[in-house]
């Protein structure tokens, strides 16, 4: 199995469309088959107001498909703290995601604008 329980992950899911919402998924796996992970967490929604994602207040748990081609699943050290984490935009305008204590994990391919 590539994704074991208790791995945190970060997970984006892919616009199919320009005016797809744009949503991340952050959070630890609880439970893993051979299809599917159980994941609690935060879920990120991208607000074009603000150019910014914001991360909604409660902690949720999600089923994703490992089946699913609309996913990118990253995996995150599990000495990030996921209350920690938030999205920063760098000089470069690529979208980094931290946790203020030293983890930085780049998830922008063509830049934040984009």
């Amino acid at each position: 199995m590539l994704v074991s329980k208790d791995e945190k992950v970060h997970i984006i899911t892919r616009r199919l469309f320009d005016g797809d919402m744009r949503r991340h998924f952050v959070g630890v796996v609880e439970e893993v088959t051979d299809e599917a992970i159980r994941v609690k967490g935060y879920a990120y929604i991208y607000d074009q107001t603000s150019g910014e994602f914001a991360r909604r207040k409660n902690k949720r748990t999600r089923i994703f498909g490992l089946t699913d081609s609309g996913l990118i699943v990253n995996v995150i050290p599990q000495t990030v703290d996921l209350d920690d984490l938030r999205y920063v935009t760098d000089e470069s305008g690529n979208r980094i995601i931290i946790d203020g204590h030293g983890f930085e994990m780049n998830i922008s391919e063509f830049g934040a604008l984009r």
